[in-house]
């Protein structure tokens, strides 16, 4: 059976068969009977009937977003928003520069709105969808005059299987259009379609591998899943190329036939998760470069975390939140490898915890973990702190000498938070270090060589810092071969699993020390619905806080309630009151003919932010102080 997957495999290469794209793309737009002068369905979807549309490709959305978010953040300032939509052509999800949203706003580029060709004749959206293949439409190529201020590059999603499921675009002011866009805008859809195929098949194995070895692990990894008995599945795009066979011929293949051996033979020879050299039997003897990783038995397909996480210090990580499994998604791919990563996020949203996860998770794991804060130490000691000292090289109580957080990280990990608070002088040294693996102690003589990985985070904007001059480009590009971005704990929809996890592990030792129980202590129902609207302005680390002393508080009881909270926890104000969890209360309830008309407030209260934002959930939400799927049940709940 024939796959769209196989037929989006490459984008138009040259300018005649682009035009042949677009003479398509007008072709359809008159059989449609549309006008250019025609301004287009400007009504968008019911907002039920959009939810509805969003829980439907639910899977699609998970896995979109955080992409989407890192696909935002690289084409910030550049007038364009991103865009996700349903397989349908109907906007799903909208992330944008606040100046463009306005602008897009006047042509529809909204969520609930259809960009379907029938509705909006040849648009890259539409286009890309019916052709099946990524495609860019610019400005007067558009069908519709009122579209012709748009420059659009989008590439559809296809699911595990080759179904088409959606479409990314970026879509933008047509005076600011750049040739690197499509290419930005393909490899963050492949990056969503390996996500997806990662995630989907429970049994069996996943196969990853590549011809070059360094590629395993990368965007441009092949990827095949097979059946317990060796059976092919599927395979995802890069998959597909490689092994040069078309999906129907890949259906009466086995493990064996591709590869040279049975697929148990396969897994028993390095065990889950390690590559090694397999022979690719079709369709001609090529090497390549193998990672097998056993999936979950059948019996387990609904457990939450697959087994390579599970054995990973990671999985303890993995709370629900669909952001933070992105993210642990991501850091999982390089785990093995020192590639150097760039943590970013606010200040207490975990960098640190997952620093020490990755860390756990590597083959340094039981060797040293040196954290340094590069913000906390004194400018004049940071470069002793880091790189050491020679006796005699200071006067006073510390002239013995140190060998510096560097050397002590030897053969381990080196964790250098807030790293945009470096001094640019101990910057170049670092950069030096890196380039050398060796350091010289103040002093000294003689380097000493130094074997360790460098992990970094901020909360800084490095990249403006950069154009300030302010910090060093080479650094920038030396730490910085992976980057993920850890979400605020107000943006987290995992909050109840997170209180628990912390109740349970990190606050066990203060637990025992003040008499706990055999069990962890719980929240009241009051307790969490005002944690679930708390703006959480210090974020984990301030949660943290507040439950150890929370649960001092509560000693000898079952669960914490508010008058075990920290005072200047309750006299924070909460996000947004309206919005509140109903709780019990030494207020009288309100009788039931009230409710509707709070419900209609609180809905009010929402379109009206989702208005101010162009109807971007996410930013609405971040505004009132709520998790997305709040604004969803909120407004379902109005009508």
């Amino acid at each position: 059976m024939s796959s769209p997957l196989a037929r989006h495999a490459a984008t138009p290469s040259d300018d005649q068969e682009r035009a042949s794209l677009l003479a398509r793309a007008h072709a359809r737009s008159l059989g449609f009977g549309l006008e250019a002068a025609h301004a287009g369905d400007f009504h968008p979807l019911p907002q039920r009937a959009l939810h509805e549309l969003v829980d439907a490709s639910q899977m699609l959305y998970k896995h979109a977003l955080p992409v989407m978010e890192t696909l935002h953040a690289q084409i910030a300032g550049t007038d364009s928003m991103v865009l996700l939509t349903d397989s349908g052509g109907v906007i799903l999800h909208s992330l944008g520069d606040s100046e463009f949203a306005e602008r897009a706003r006047r042509v529809a580029l909204a969520p609930g709105v259809s960009w379907a060709e029938s509705s909006k004749g040849t648009n890259a959206i539409g286009t890309a969808l019916a052709e099946a293949r990524p495609a860019v439409v610019h400005a007067g190529e558009h069908f519709l005059r009122a579209n012709r201020l748009l420059t659009c590059s989008c590439a559809p999603i296809a699911g595990p299987h080759g179904e088409i499921l959606g479409a990314l675009d970026v879509s933008g002011d047509h005076r600011g259009f750049h040739k690197h866009t499509m290419a930005l805008v393909r490899m963050s859809a492949q990056m969503i379609e390996n996500h997806l195929f990662a995630t989907h098949f429970t049994e069996g194995a996943l196969v990853r591998f590549h011809a070059r070895p360094e590629f395993v692990g990368t965007l441009f990894e092949g990827m095949a899943a097979f059946a317990p008995d060796g059976t092919f599945l599927a395979a995802n795009r890069s998959g597909l190329f490689q092994l040069g066979l078309s999906p129907g011929m890949l259906d009466r293949q086995d493990f064996a036939t591709l590869f040279g051996m049975p697929l148990g033979a396969a897994l028993q020879r390095g065990g889950a998760d390690s590559g090694q050299l397999l022979t690719l039997t079709l369709p001609s003897r090529v090497h390549v470069f193998a990672r097998t990783a056993p999936l979950l038995p059948a019996r387990h397909a609904a457990a939450p975390a697959a087994p390579s996480r599970q054995a990973s210090p990671l999985a303890a990580l993995d709370t629900g939140d669909a952001r933070m499994a992105a993210v642990l998604q991501r850091v999982e791919k390089v785990r093995g490898r020192d590639i150097p990563i760039l943590i970013l996020g606010r200040t207490g949203t975990g960098k640190e915890w997952l620093a020490r996860a990755i860390h756990r998770a590597s083959p340094r794991g039981e060797a040293p973990f040196v954290a340094v804060n590069c913000a906390s130490i004194p400018e004049s000691l940071i470069e002793a702190e880091l790189f050491g000292y020679e006796d005699g090289a200071f006067t006073g109580a510390r002239r013995r000498g140190s060998p510096g957080k560097l050397v002590q990280a030897h053969g381990g990990t080196l964790f250098l938070d807030e790293i945009g608070d470096m001094p640019l002088a101990q910057q170049v040294r670092l950069m030096r270090v890196l380039q050398e693996r060796a350091v010289t102690p103040l002093g000294a003589a003689r380097a000493v060589p130094v074997d360790l990985r460098i992990l970094c985070a901020t909360h800084r904007d490095l990249r403006a810092m950069i154009a300030a001059g302010t910090f060093r480009e080479d650094l920038y590009y030396r730490i910085n071969a992976l980057a993920v971005t850890l979400p605020a704990l107000r943006e987290r929809t995992d909050l109840p699993v997170l209180v628990a996890r912390i109740l349970a592990q990190q606050l066990a030792p203060c637990e025992a020390a003040h008499g706990g129980g055999a069990h962890p202590l719980r929240v009241s129902g009051e307790v969490m619905a005002r944690f679930q609207r708390h703006p959480w302005p210090g974020n984990l680390r301030q949660m943290v806080n507040v439950l150890r002393t929370a649960a001092i508080m509560a000693e000898g009881e079952d669960e914490i309630g508010l008058a075990h909270l920290p005072e200047d926890f309750l006299d924070e104000p909460a996000a947004v009151a309206p919005l509140a969890t109903p709780s019990a209360s030494s207020a009288p309830a309100a009788p039931c003919g009230a409710a509707a008309p709070l419900r209609d407030a609180e809905a009010g209260l929402i379109r009206q932010a989702l208005a101010r934002h162009a109807g971007n959930v996410s930013l609405a939400a971040r505004e009132l102080g709520v998790s997305r799927n709040t604004i969803y049940r909120r407004l379902k709940q109005g009508g």
